[in-house]
């Protein structure tokens, strides 16, 4: 049996034997599509970046004007009925995503309060990663969003988009996550987003759906491994990596446009129970938006 390595808290060393325990062992170049930055132990909100652009010789460019998730909508190889039918201020937040910023508020299921607040207490706050709020928030909360990307500098591609969110009014990390799309072995596009965490990363993949209001439903709801849904992927004591897949637990985003404004609810469940839901009010920037009507500017 493999095992996690010794050097780091015993809580990180517990949940990444329990995903060798019940996971699988991955080659990487079988498992493409899964493939992702792997956080260090220790703190790891934005500080895996210059490390990962060191190791792979790239250059690091933050808060670069214009730059989205996602270079082309047309990544996502949605077909030409449902590009047409997509809300063009939807394609535009996610293709020049740092002209925006976000305030949100969160909604937790009282019967998982506690789990948020053990996971904070355990893990969020130490490593500077996964932060959500343990309590609900009243009022809007604003995020402070950051957008880096990592380049190739021999073709000018950029490699690894990485989006840095923090809550304005703690300065705790939001989220830290690697953005990009994947084909799964069924020939299937997902949105990829890659969380690092100590010795591994969480990675979440999102099949894109259009709605018929032209609203963009991204959905990690599979059955079965090489599916859309929620992986640990880690690395154990010998370098070799693994994978759990979590069927149970689903993430689903729904972004919409609505008189002007963009707008998108996350729903996290666990067992089809709901444990929190995130709502978003999405701002296109006043310096970007001038003489824009939608999406409405920030003021």
């Amino acid at each position: 049996m493999s095992f996690a390595s010794p050097r780091q808290k015993f809580q990180d060393w517990f949940t990444q034997q329990w995903a060798i325990f019940w996971g699988r062992r991955i080659e990487p170049l079988a498992v493409p599509w899964l493939t992702g930055p792997l956080g260090s132990v220790g703190v790891i909100a934005d500080s895996f970046v210059d490390k990962l652009a060191e190791q792979e010789g790239l250059v690091v460019e933050r808060n670069a004007a214009g730059r989205g998730l996602l270079p082309s909508i047309m990544e996502l190889q949605l077909s030409e009925a449902e590009v047409a039918r997509l809300s063009p201020a939807i394609i535009d937040f996610y293709e020049k995503t740092s002209r925006y910023r976000l305030t949100f508020l969160v909604q937790w299921n009282p019967w998982f309060k506690i789990l948020g607040k053990l996971v904070n207490s355990l893990f969020s706050h130490r490593i500077g990663q996964l932060n959500i709020p343990s309590n609900r928030v009243e009022d809007s909360e604003r995020i402070n969003s950051e957008l880096i990307t990592l380049t190739d500098p021999g073709t000018g591609k950029v490699k690894y988009t990485v989006w840095y969110r923090t809550v304005k009014s703690t300065g705790q990390v939001l989220y830290s996550g690697v953005y990009s799309t994947c084909t799964l072995p069924s020939g299937q596009v997902c949105v990829k987003a890659v969380f690092p965490l100590p010795n591994g990363n969480a990675t979440v993949l999102l099949s894109p759906s259009i709605g018929p209001d032209g609203g963009l439903r991204l959905a990690s709801s599979g059955r079965q491994f090489g599916d859309p849904g929620f992986y640990f992927v880690l690395q154990d004591a010998h370098g070799t990596l693994w994978s759990q897949y979590l069927r149970s637990f689903r993430d689903q985003l729904d972004v919409r446009c609505h008189e002007g404004n963009l707008m998108a609810d996350q729903t996290l469940t666990l067992w089809h129970w709901r444990i929190l839901r995130f709502q978003y009010t999405i701002h296109m920037l006043r310096q970007e938006a001038a003489g824009s009507t939608s999406p409405k500017a920030d003021r």
